[in-house]
C-alpha cells in the first residue's frame, strides 16, 4: 500500500536510551508528528479546526509492533495512510523505516471531539481533504 504521506526525521540523543537505541515510545511521539505535518500539507492548521469547527483530533487507540530497532542518527522515513475514514474517526497504518528495513508499524485510531471532548463528525471541508491523495517528502 503506498504512503499518503512520507516525513523524514532524524534520530537524536534525546531519542534514544542508554544503549543508544530509540526508546519504545518515541516512535508514538514521531508518528504524531507526521500526522501533524501531513495536516499542515493538507492546509489543515488544528488552531483553526478548533476555532473554526469546534473541533478537535485525539488518540483513541494505538497497537504498535516492532521489528527493528533504529539508532542515533539514523534517519527515519515516517509513513502515514488512511485506512478508514469513519464520521468521527480516522484509522490510519503508520510505519518507521530506516532505508529499505521496516522497524515498526502502528495502527492509530484517531477521534474527532469538540472543545467539550464530545464526539463530533469530521467537518466536511477536512474530510474531503482527507480523502485527496498526497505523497509528499520532506527533506532534512
Amino acid at each position: 500500500m503506498p504512503a499518503d504521506f512520507i516525513w523524514n526525521v532524524r534520530v537524536y540523543y534525546e531519542d534514544t536510551d542508554a544503549g543508544g537505541i530509540v526508546y519504545y515510545a518515541n516512535y508514538l511521539k514521531f508518528f504524531e508528528r507526521a500526522r501533524t505535518e501531513w495536516l499542515r500539507a493538507l492546509d489543515v492548521n488544528q488552531h483553526d479546526l478548533l476555532r473554526e469547527h469546534d473541533a478537535l483530533f485525539v488518540v483513541k487507540s494505538v497497537v504498535a509492533e516492532y521489528h527493528a530497532p533504529a539508532k542515533l542518527d539514523d534517519e527515519l522515513k515516517l509513513t502515514v495512510s488512511i485506512e478508514k475514514l469513519g464520521r468521527a474517526s480516522i484509522s490510519f497504518l503508520q510505519q518507521a523505516w530506516c532505508g529499505e528495513q521496516l522497524l515498526n508499524t502502528a495502527r492509530v485510531k484517531i477521534g474527532c471531539v469538540d472543545s467539550a471532548l464530545r464526539p463530533r463528525g469530521v467537518p466536511a471541508v477536512v474530510a474531503d481533504k482527507m480523502r485527496t491523495t498526497i505523497v509528499t517528502t520532506q527533506q532534512d
